[in-house]
């Protein structure tokens, strides 16, 4: 019983991606961003890890952005960004 409730708690964890990995690359003005995680996509910003009040698990920052351009932000102001509004905007 106790290996049924191990191995049925392991396949539950290992089920949802909550991250995804995101190779270096370079920008179209030369710099390079260094490969790095971030949260998986989805319709919301309040759990992505920069958003007020979170933070990354792989670094331990703490999130201060409040997408305040983004309907599905609490702090959201009325207008969207360019962008779609999914977590462009930080402040």
């Amino acid at each position: 019983m106790k290996t049924i409730l191990l191995t049925l708690s392991l396949v539950a964890a290992t089920s949802t991606a909550y991250a995804d990995s995101v190779n270096g690359y370079y920008r179209s003005n030369g710099t390079y961003v260094a490969p790095y995680q971030r949260s998986s996509r989805n319709s919301t910003v309040t759990d992505n890890y920069s958003y007020k009040g979170n933070s990354n698990p792989y670094t331990g920052d703490r999130g201060g952005s409040r997408y305040k351009s983004d309907t599905t932000s609490p702090y959201f102001n009325g207008t969207t960004n360019s962008r779609g509004g999914y977590g462009h905007s930080r402040y």
